[in-house]
C-alpha cells in the first residue's frame, strides 16, 4: 500500500486575492474549480505544471472575517532553481515576512498571513 502526497488546503477570505498572488508569487495556476450551487463555498486547486501535488484554496461565503491562524507554525515549501532572483522578486513585491541567512532560506505570506517558506532546490540535501 502506498500513498502520495495530493493537496494542501487552506482557507482564504478573499479568493481573486489569493489567486492572484499565488499565481504572481509562485506562478501557480487554477486547475480545477468546484462551487456550491447556492453560493457558499468555492474550491479552487492550483498546480504548478511539474508535480501532480495541488494546493486547494477554499472560500466560504458566511466566514468573511479572517482566519485565526494560531501560532502560525505550519507552512507550505517551495523550492525554486534561482533563489537569488526569486529572493529579489518577492523582495520587490514585499511580501517577504521572515528571513534566515544562516540556513538559506526565507518565507513569503499570502493575502491571509499563511507563511510559505521558500529554499534553492536540493536545499540540505547531501550529493
Amino acid at each position: 500500500m502506498q500513498f502520495r502526497f495530493l493537496h494542501n488546503n487552506i482557507n482564504v477570505t478573499h479568493l481573486e486575492n489569493s489567486l492572484a498572488f499565488y499565481e504572481k508569487t509562485l506562478g501557480l495556476k487554477e486547475v480545477r474549480r468546484i462551487e456550491a450551487e447556492d453560493g457558499s463555498y468555492i474550491i479552487v486547486y492550483l498546480g504548478d505544471g511539474v508535480s501532480r501535488h495541488q494546493l486547494e484554496l477554499t472560500w466560504l461565503r458566511d466566514h468573511p472575517q479572517p482566519y485565526d491562524l494560531g501560532e502560525n507554525e505550519f507552512h507550505l515549501a517551495f523550492e525554486v532553481e534561482d533563489f537569488a532572483r526569486a529572493y529579489v522578486f518577492h523582495k520587490h513585491l514585499d511580501c517577504i515576512v521572515f528571513e534566515n541567512p544562516a540556513m538559506g532560506i526565507y518565507f513569503i505570506a499570502d493575502p491571509d498571513g499563511y507563511w510559505i517558506e521558500i529554499l534553492p532546490v536540493n536545499h540540505g540535501q547531501e550529493d
